[in-house]
């Protein structure tokens, strides 16, 4: 991937981050405790019982800067409405670069197996997603810079800590970054309703499975890169099942035929 158009991308380096909110009392604690960068610090003004003056303590160790703020403040700033009576901003989970997942497969010895999804922008289905990924054994995914979520708090919460071990990378434009990737010998199946029933396909080797939007599914021009498409049995009354949901069933039928020895 060394070829790879720095254009195409549009990951974070390695030491910058984007800004994220930590909430809730807990949260924050282990924000601290954990070694992450706080820049500030949000507190209820007023609020001083035993657990907020314990993570003040915290704050003032690690020169955080500390504002005392109003609870109508506070909700206004608050991305979960569970805050606690404290919201901290501090360094968000940091992007990956594509080769960083290639290089995660070569280091595990295994053929890479990659989710690149193409326009996700419910919060929860991505954490969800990214958690499914991780237990599946998957080395990363790829997300879109545009019209689609990024590694928010809610993220990384419904991810239940599997953005801390899944390289995540964004990138500019999916379909040049399947090219890219088709390079490195990596074939990619589309999730689809029209396409053949999963269980007949050969899902083995270095694979992308490749997932489209809640609404709208793989976008035409992205499926015309996948080399085949591949769609779920469904016998119920209505006619998908939600984003995380046909992800984890898909990325089980790759597991299933992975352990299966079918390289």
């Amino acid at each position: 991937m060394n070829e790879m158009n720095k254009e195409q991308t549009e990951n974070i380096q390695p030491g910058s981050f984007e800004e994220s909110k930590v909430e809730g009392r807990n949260p924050v604690l282990e924000a601290f405790r954990s070694g992450r960068t706080v820049d500030k610090l949000y507190v209820l003004d007023g609020c001083q019982d035993g657990p907020v003056r314990t993570i003040i303590r915290e704050a003032k160790k690690h020169d955080t800067k500390i504002q005392f703020v109003a609870k109508e403040r506070l909700d206004q700033l608050s991305e979960t409405k569970h805050h606690q009576g404290v919201i901290a901003v501090c360094a968000a989970y940091h992007y990956a670069q594509v080769e960083d997942i290639l290089e995660n497969a070569r280091k595990k010895g295994e053929a890479p197996f990659i989710f690149i999804l193409d326009g996700i922008s419910d919060p929860h289905n991505l954490g969800a997603i990214i958690r499914t990924a991780n237990q599946a054994g998957a080395h990363g995914v790829i997300i879109p810079k545009n019209r689609a979520v990024g590694l928010t708090p809610t993220v990384a919460k419904t991810s239940a800590g599997a953005l801390n071990y899944t390289p995540v990378a964004k990138v500019t434009n999916i379909g040049k970054t399947i090219d890219e990737l088709k390079k490195e010998g990596i074939w990619f199946v589309c999730a689809d309703m029209g396409g053949e029933t999963m269980y007949r396909l050969n899902l083995t080797g270095p694979i992308g499975l490749v997932l489209g939007s809640e609404g709208e599914g793989v976008s035409r021009l992205v499926r015309e890169k996948c080399d085949f498409t591949a769609s779920i049995p469904m016998f119920g009354d209505i006619d998908s099942l939600n984003a995380s949901v046909a992800a984890g069933v898909l990325a089980y039928e790759i597991v299933r035929q992975r352990i299966g020895g079918r390289y």
